[in-house]
């Protein structure tokens, strides 16, 4: 307190104590790819498909990158960084150029390079000179991790990886495009809770080579996440949503095949009869039940995220029961506007969460310690994935 000694009015600025919490941004993309051109693993931000252009080129026959950055921004995506992982072969230019009258002449071959998997998983050599994934560790804002077409194991095993380090990031993963055998073949990833899995590949038009063909969805999907973050918010489930340029699938589902493919986690794309392709399936594929839909996960990676960077106020600060009552204020106020936007289940605030930081969880050999401990839980809301109508005969009666 200041100490004054010559008579006179002073003005004294005193906090409120109220520190709001706000949540981050759930839909910003990291895409890993080879692009026509560009910085090599640099991440650069990129908010439209103009800017990738200038940036990266556009569609080519040397990875899918910018098939799926196209379709990602079709669908609704408005941020991504792109980690272009090498150069494109010399002989694109060539492919484009010279060879365009011999285009309908030889089989379209669109494939990301046979070394992909090491590109991907990089190396880190310090600040400033870290490669493949490695490279998103210096970008906080990603959420979502993508490398469009890559379905080696290894690779997807370090980007699973990657995502449970970093603990705010999911990965949207491909199935392979063509099946070996029936649909119960499909390889899975290794089991995560940070991960969703989309089969089949959709069909779109590449204004490149003037012809429609099958890419891999992640980009389209992580598009439809971002759509539906920015209407409906982070606890909706994306799914039941209109895959924007989309015009065919690489194999049409059944009902019965997809009972096969849900309970593994695999979500569907489908298209329906005067409802276009949809995404219709929103789980992980997770064998822990409590994280078995996707939803779920990400609004815990936001609540989360946003609880550990709303409150680093807190470090250092007189570990009192005021702080703690400071503490439990900031956090119910957080939570108490998601449950009002229809995040959380429960007819009440008393019903959809709590917050404690008290005596019990803060004994005197705890603060000695340096610790302040504050618990809360939540009740997040779930999708409806299996509406069910009951109808029977109703007989008349006196």
């Amino acid at each position: 307190m200041p100490q004054y000694q010559t008579p006179g009015v002073y003005v004294e600025e005193v906090s409120s104590g109220s520190k709001p919490i706000e949540a981050g941004s759930t839909n910003i993309v990291g895409f890993l790819g080879i692009a026509q051109k560009g910085p090599v693993d640099k991440p650069t931000l990129v908010t439209n498909w103009t800017q990738y252009t200038k940036a990266f080129g556009g569609l080519h026959t040397n990875g899918w990158l910018g098939h799926a950055v196209y379709l990602f921004f079709q669908n609704g995506g408005t941020k991504c960084y792109i980690n272009n992982l090498a150069e494109a072969p010399a002989s694109e230019a060539a492919a484009e150029g010279g060879e365009e009258g011999a285009a309908n002449d030889k089989p379209i071959v669109i494939k990301n390079p046979d070394n992909m998997t090491k590109l991907i998983i990089g190396s880190d050599n310090g600040p400033g000179q870290r490669t493949g994934l490695m490279a998103f560790n210096e970008i906080d804002d990603i959420s979502i991790v993508c490398a469009p077409g890559v379905t080696e194991p290894a690779a997807t095993d370090a980007i699973l990886s990657h995502c449970e380090q970093a603990r705010f990031r999911v990965a949207v993963l491909d199935a392979p495009e063509v099946l070996e055998g029936g649909v119960d073949s499909i390889p899975m990833p290794r089991d995560s809770t940070m991960g969703a899995f989309y089969f089949p590949w959709v069909k779109m038009y590449d204004t490149e080579l003037d012809t429609e063909i099958f890419v891999p969805p992640c980009g389209g999907v992580a598009g439809v996440y971002g759509r539906v973050d920015s209407t409906r918010g982070v606890h909706k489930a994306p799914a039941n949503e209109i895959m924007r340029g989309a015009t065919a699938l690489r194999y049409n589902l059944t009902d019965a095949e997809q009972e096969l493919l849900n309970p593994k986690g695999i979500n569907c794309i489908r298209e329906f009869k005067g409802r276009g392709i949809r995404i219709w399936g929103a789980r992980t594929f997770s064998s822990d039940a409590e994280w078995k839909y996707l939803n779920v996960r990400r609004l815990f990676c936001m609540v989360e995220k946003a609880i550990k960077e709303g409150t680093d106020w807190v470090v250092f600060e007189p570990n009192t029961r005021g702080l703690w009552k400071q503490i439990v204020r900031n956090i119910t106020g957080f939570l108490l506007r998601l449950w009002k936007d229809g995040a959380f289940f429960g007819d009440t605030p008393e019903e959809a969460f709590y917050v404690r930081c008290d005596d019990e969880l803060n004994p005197p050999e705890s603060i000695d310690a340096g610790y302040v401990v504050c618990e809360l839980g939540f009740a997040p809301v779930k999708p409806a994935e299996f509406v069910v109508f009951r109808v029977s005969q109703k007989t008349l009666t006196e």
